[in-house]
């Protein structure tokens, strides 16, 4: 552990109000991996006295909450995807949380309108590029990718999966339906090899030479380097952050919301106020290697040595509002086949 991180936990167990009396508890559902959050859970623990449960989903959270109903004993929601946060709400199984700490912490770009749900971090779906057969600076927008030029060098997961479909919601939103469905038949024409496996597999893919930039999250990098049998696959790419013509590069988010059903209301709201909070901010893009949303925490270290990068504008609803369009339209053009 980093002296810097061990200094983040410090500050973070000193970060809110005084710690409570008894054993009160709050309890989670999450899609976010136990080693991202971990750390965070025990730092508001330490700080506050209140033990946080977490049960970790791999799928399923709305149909879970819904079978529990009233009943359920889940008081907070984390999962990543903004589509994923607008389908909780859509079923009816959040409530809305009025908190002056959480309106300050977070941008209002990165919350519900009606303060549903709250974004965490932001990640930039991106392009990895290989260092030896990709010149710096051939890669300028999102748009490019269909271009001829890359014919038989893109490497994609599945176009059908969360991560791809908002970039391609994206495009429709920055563009119309009938140009993001050539886009895709571009880019589906240039695919050196048929949509398969994770982001870390098209960068270990690029490192094999089955092909020479593939787009993923930009947390990545991070995750490859911290193990050893990832690492010379990152070694092999750079980040380049390519934008959409006219505006920035694509973001989406984690975020969190409180259930409609939370047994624990209280505690879920210091829970929430503690995410938001600097010092939690900076654990999370520390552990995670992605950005915090509160503009007072820092990104860390490996994240700024990637370079600048300019954000897309887009409202992240469209991302939500426009993802039945990208599904059909991945399936029009038959991407994964």
């Amino acid at each position: 552990m980093s002296l810097r991180f061990q200094s983040l936990l410090a500050a973070a167990a000193l970060a809110l109000v005084p710690a409570l009396a008894g054993a009160a508890e709050v309890n989670v559902y999450s899609y976010r991996q136990p080693d991202l959050i971990k750390p965070l859970f025990a730092a508001f623990t330490k700080r506050t006295g209140i033990r946080v449960n977490v049960a970790f989903l791999k799928k399923g959270m709305v149909e879970k909450l819904l079978a529990e109903g009233k009943r359920s004993p889940a008081d907070v929601v984390l999962t990543v995807d903004v589509a994923r946060l607008a389908a909780l709400v859509k079923a009816g199984v959040t409530q809305p949380v009025a908190s002056q700490t959480l309106a300050a912490e977070i941008p209002a770009r990165f919350r519900d309108p009606e303060n549903r749900w709250f974004g965490l971090t932001w990640r930039a779906r991106v392009v990895f590029a290989s260092k030896e057969r990709v010149t710096p600076g051939e890669i300028t927008t999102y748009e490019d990718l269909a271009s001829p030029k890359w014919k038989g060098r893109i490497c994609i997961r599945s176009g059908l999966h969360p991560y791809n479909l908002a970039l391609f919601s994206a495009m429709i939103a920055h563009h119309d339906e009938a140009y993001a469905r050539d886009w895709l038949k571009g880019l589906r024409a240039n695919l050196a090899r048929k949509p398969q496996g994770n982001d870390r597999g098209q960068v270990k893919a690029i490192w094999a030479g089955e092909c020479d930039i593939a787009l993923g999250n930009t947390y990545y990098m991070g995750a490859m380097l911290k193990k050893p049998g990832q690492r010379q696959w990152a070694d092999a790419v750079r980040i380049d952050f390519p934008v959409f013509e006219g505006s920035g590069t694509h973001v989406n988010i984690s975020g969190m919301a409180m259930t409609a059903a939370a047994p624990n209301r209280a505690e879920a709201l210091k829970l929430m106020e503690f995410l938001a909070s600097p010092a939690a901010q900076e654990i999370y893009a520390e552990v995670n290697f992605e950005y915090p949303v509160n503009p007072a925490a820092r990104v860390s270290d490996l994240v700024a040595s990637w370079g600048a990068i300019r954000p897309d504008d887009l409202d992240l609803m469209e991302l939500a509002r426009l993802r039945p369009t990208a599904l059909r339209l991945v399936e029009e053009v038959n991407f994964d086949n």
